[in-house]
């Protein structure tokens, strides 16, 4: 039987996330995203509604969510559906809940991806496929530049997403 279990969400952190350890030693972070979703009712009027996420992430990503992201902040998460099985203490009947096994994040600024400030489009200022991302020029507006190239082999300049994590140097992330 063919099964597939992938989840993206996008939210914002409903809290700082904080770093914790297993007895035996491994790192975990347990967060919450809270997610808008926007919809017409029936009579067509248009209605908001919060949906509260729990993730779990495990290891270095772990560290790198605590040590980056406070209450508030945006965040891209892939990850998968997991079942939590336990006893509840106080009634002894079996309880369950879903919640997302984080494989991976992506951390946005303040202004992508909460709704009002943009989705994250890394080609806002126009231009084509040889030049995503990139500041362009002054005067340049929104004209499309002819590409260096089929744009598959690109030059390896900046492309808006970070290739390191800075030091403990109490600077902020380049991302």
């Amino acid at each position: 039987m063919a099964s597939f279990n992938k989840v993206i969400i996008m939210g914002n952190l409903t809290r700082t996330p904080e770093l914790r350890s297993t007895p035996g030693g491994a790192q975990l972070c347990d967060l919450t995203l809270a997610v808008n979703e926007s919809f017409k009712d029936k009579s067509g009027n248009m209605q908001e509604s919060t949906h509260f996420i729990e993730v779990t992430f495990w290891g270095k990503q772990a560290e790198t969510i605590c040590r980056w992201k406070k209450q508030g902040d945006p965040l891209l998460v892939e990850g998968s559906l997991k079942q939590d099985k336990w006893v509840d203490k106080e009634t002894g009947k079996n309880r369950s809940k879903l919640k997302v096994h984080g494989v991976s994040c992506t951390f946005l600024n303040r202004g992508q991806g909460g709704g009002e400030g943009g989705g994250g489009n890394r080609n806002q200022g126009g231009g084509n496929r040889g030049n995503q991302g990139r500041p362009q020029a002054a005067g340049q507006g929104n004209q499309a530049q002819e590409p260096q190239g089929s744009g598959d082999d690109y030059d390896g300049g900046y492309d808006g997403y970070a290739t390191s994590l800075p030091g403990n140097s109490g600077e902020e992330p380049p991302f």
